[in-house]
């Protein structure tokens, strides 16, 4: 697994150590994705995949057809 020191804690979560957050790091070409919870586990996506999805989320019509 890619090794990456750049992780950016999402703006929505909270602050402080401890808490349940989205975190992103973008290396050339690839955005990974982790929650702080289980660091190890990461998807990995580009950008134009990712911001179809946030896109949806922010319009809510994710998953509607």
């Amino acid at each position: 697994m890619t090794t990456l020191d750049n992780w950016q804690k999402s703006s929505f979560s909270g602050g402080g150590d401890g808490n349940a957050c989205v975190e992103l790091a973008a290396v050339p070409q690839a955005i990974h994705i982790r929650e702080s919870d289980d660091p190890s586990t990461q998807l990995i996506t580009t950008p134009a995949p990712l911001a179809h999805l946030l896109h949806g989320i922010r319009s809510g019509t994710l998953g509607k057809a």
